[in-house]
């Protein structure tokens, strides 16, 4: 059984989902500047390494409470 999660949806080209099957996380992220890029992750501790760093805070164009919200919905995963 695959379970889907939706981490953020700004419109129809910018979103990230999580797709969960077993232990194995496919998360796609969609944006309207590259495109769709899709990774896969093993565990849910390497998806959360990738995520830290994917949403550095000192790269973030957001605010710090969009990256805080971004990083807690992927932790529920």
């Amino acid at each position: 059984m695959i379970k889907k999660y939706t981490i953020y949806k700004t419109d129809n080209w910018n979103m990230m989902t999580v797709e969960v099957h077993g232990r194995q996380r496919v998360l796609r992220e969609i944006s309207d500047q590259w495109g769709e890029e899709t990774h896969t992750f093993m565990s849910r501790p390497a998806m959360i390494e990738w995520a830290e760093r994917r949403f550095d805070a000192e790269k973030f164009e957001g605010s710090e409470e969009e990256r805080q919200t971004i990083l807690n919905a992927l932790k529920d995963v």
